[in-house]
């Protein structure tokens, strides 16, 4: 498998991820995806994307469309905040386990 099968592996998973996600706000009464929990994990998975695309050089022909597509994605994920108005990036684990009530 090459380092660009790879890559759409992991973006292929992240489009399904985000199909998921918007169902299960659907499911949980339409309430915006803004508001779901599920979000951290879903920008934890873009940043992955992300950093592997980074890693394999630089995007040509059709990943590189894909990929800034991914980076206006992540710095509108890096607003996300918590209750506490801190942006999950900046949480420490026991910060993030407190707020996920895990």
């Amino acid at each position: 498998m090459t380092n660009i099968e790879r890559f759409n592996n992991l973006a292929g998973f992240y489009e399904y991820l985000k199909t998921v996600q918007s169902v299960i706000c659907v499911n949980k009464g339409g309430i915006a995806l803004e508001n779901y929990v599920g979000r951290f994990f879903a920008a934890d998975v873009l940043q992955l994307v992300l950093a592997y695309a980074d890693k394999i050089g630089p995007a040509v022909g059709p990943m590189r469309a894909k990929v800034d597509q991914y980076r206006k994605e992540f710095e509108y994920a890096r607003a996300f905040v918590t209750p506490s108005e801190k942006p999950i990036y900046e949480m420490t684990l026991d910060e993030f386990e407190k707020m996920m009530n895990i």
